[in-house]
C-alpha cells in the first residue's frame, strides 16, 4: 500500500503480540508490539513501512506512536503485568534525547496504571546514522529512568562485539530466520558463541527471534537463550494469552535437548577412556623413548583408525615434534612444524593446568581446524611433567560416532 494511504487511514492500524517466553519459567514475559493494518478483509504487516526509509519521518512517527499508544492502552486495560517491547527508530528519537518519548510514557504512568519500567525498547543499531556516541547516551538516558533496551539483528549487520559491549544493552536479540534448519554454518556457530559469551560479560541477556523450527529452537537453548520468539511456538496475536500456555509443550522439548546433551557428553567420555587407553599402551612401550619426533609418529600408527593429526608440544606451547599427518590414509612427517608455537590458541594455557591438576588427558568441544577447514576435536594428554600429546580427531569419525557432533 501507499504510505500516504496509510497515514490517512491510521484508524486501520492496530498492534499485535508476539509473546517473548522465558527459559527459566517457561513463561511468557512479554511481548514485543508489531504494526499490522487491516485492508478490506486481509491484516496486514507494517514492517516494510517503517522499513522504507524513503517514507517520510513524521508519517513513520506518527504511526508508530498511534500503534505504541493502542498497545500500551490494551496493555493497561487488560490488566497485564510483563515486559511490553517496543521497536523504535533510533533516528527519530536521539534528535530531542527521547524526551517527548519518555514523556507520553510518564503521561501513562501518572494518569493510569501503568509502569513504564515494564517497557523495553528495540532497536535495530546498524540502522542508526549518527554517531555511536549519541546512541550510547541516548540509551544511557532511557535506561536511568527504568526502561531497558534490546538491540536487534546484531549477527545480520555484522556488529563489532567492541559496539555491542560499549553500548551495553540489556538484552540481545538473535535472528535464526537467517540459516536453514539443520545447517548452521561454522562461522555461525562461532558468532553465537562470542555473542553468548558477550552477554555474559556485560550482563545482557540472549533473546533468539524468529524460531520456527524444532532444531532451532535446540540450537538457541545450547547457545544460552534466556528468551525465545518464534512461529514454532506462537505466530503473533491479535490478544494476550495465558502465560503459560506454552509451558508443557517447552518441558519436553527441553527434556529432548537434556537427553541429547547427556548422550553426548557420554559418548566424549567413553571417547576420551578409548583414547587414554591406547594412548597409555603405546606410551607404555615407549617409556625410555627421549625422541619426541619418534613418539609422535609411533603414537599416530597405533591410534591410525583415530586420527590424522600427533605432535607434542611443551608447557610453553612450542612443539617439540614435528606433525605426523594422514594424507589420503598414509602417514606422513613433517619435521618443518618443530618449535611452532601454540600458546596464544584460546584456552592453551587452561587446558595445560587442567591436565597437570587432573593428571589426565581430556577431549576438546568442536573446532574448525585451520587447515582442513573442518570441524575436528582434538584429544591432548601429558605423557610426562612438561611434555603434552595432542591428537587431531578428524570429522569424518566423528560423524560415524553417535552423539560426537
Amino acid at each position: 500500500m501507499d504510505a500516504l494511504d496509510i497515514v490517512l487511514h491510521k484508524d486501520k492500524a492496530l498492534p499485535y503480540f508476539q509473546p517473548v517466553i522465558g527459559a527459566d519459567k517457561q513463561d511468557v514475559i512479554g511481548y514485543e508490539v508489531v504494526g499490522r493494518f487491516k485492508n478490506e478483509e486481509e491484516i496486514i504487516s507494517l514492517g516494510s513501512f517503517f522499513q522504507d526509509q524513503s517514507v517520510p519521518e513524521e508519517y513513520r512517527l506518527e504511526m508508530d506512536e498511534y500503534i505504541q499508544d493502542q498497545a500500551i492502552q490494551k496493555y493497561i486495560d487488560e490488566e497485564q503485568d510483563g515486559y511490553l517491547f517496543l521497536n523504535v527508530d533510533a533516528n527519530l528519537l536521539v534528535g530531542d534525547g527521547a524526551d517527548q518519548f519518555i514523556s507520553r510514557l510518564r503521561a501513562r504512568e501518572e494518569n493510569e496504571d501503568f509502569d513504564m519500567t515494564r517497557v523495553v525498547l528495540i532497536i535495530t543499531e546498524h540502522d542508526f546514522h549518527g554517531e555511536v556516541s549519541h546512541l550510547k547516551y541516548f540509551i544511557q538516558y532511557v535506561q536511568s529512568v527504568g526502561i531497558k533496551v534490546a538491540i536487534d539483528d546484531v549477527e545480520k549487520s555484522g556488529t563489532h562485539l567492541d559496539r555491542i559491549a560499549y553500548l551495553r544493552p540489556n538484552i540481545i536479540k538473535v535472528n535464526m530466520d537467517l540459516i536453514d534448519d539443520g545447517s548452521f554454518p561454522d562461522v555461525y556457530r562461532e558468532v553465537l558463541h562470542s555473542l553468548s559469551m558477550l552477554s555474559r560479560k556485560i550482563g545482557a541477556a540472549l533473546l533468539f527471534k524468529r524460531i520456527s523450527t524444532f532444531n532451532q529452537l535446540n540450537y538457541a537453548w545450547r547457545h544460552g537463550a534466556r528468551y525465545y520468539q518464534g512461529s514454532y511456538l506462537e505466530k503473533d496475536l491479535s490478544d494476550f494469552v495465558d502465560p503459560f500456555k506454552y509451558k508443557e509443550s517447552l518441558k519436553k522439548d527441553f527434556h529432548h535437548f537434556l537427553d541429547f546433551e547427556r548422550k553426548k557428553i557420554k559418548a566424549q567420555l567413553t571417547l576420551s577412556e578409548k583414547l587414554n587407553i591406547r594412548l597409555q599402551e603405546a606410551l607404555h612401550d615407549l617409556k625410555d623413548q627421549k625422541d619426541y619426533d619418534h613418539i609422535a609418529q609411533v603414537v599416530a600408527k597405533r591410534l591410525d583408525d583415530l586420527c590424522f593429526r600427533v605432535y607434542i608440544c611443551n608447557e610453553d606451547g612450542f612443539q617439540q615434534s614435528g606433525n605426523a599427518v594422514k594424507v589420503e590414509g598414509t602417514w606422513e612427517y613433517h619435521p618443518e612444524d618443530k618449535s611452532k608455537n601454540w600458546s596464544w590458541r584460546p584456552y592453551f594455557l587452561e587446558n595445560i593446568i587442567r591436565m597437570n591438576y587432573e593428571g589426565r588427558g581430556f577431549l576438546s568441544d568442536l573446532y574448525t581446524d585451520i587447515h582442513k577447514d573442518e570441524l575436528i576435536r582434538t584429544y591432548s594428554s601429558p605423557i610426562n611433567e612438561q611434555m603434552y600429546v595432542f591428537i587431531d580427531i578428524p570429522y569424518s569419525y566423528l560423524f560415524e560416532q553417535d552423539f560426537l557432533l
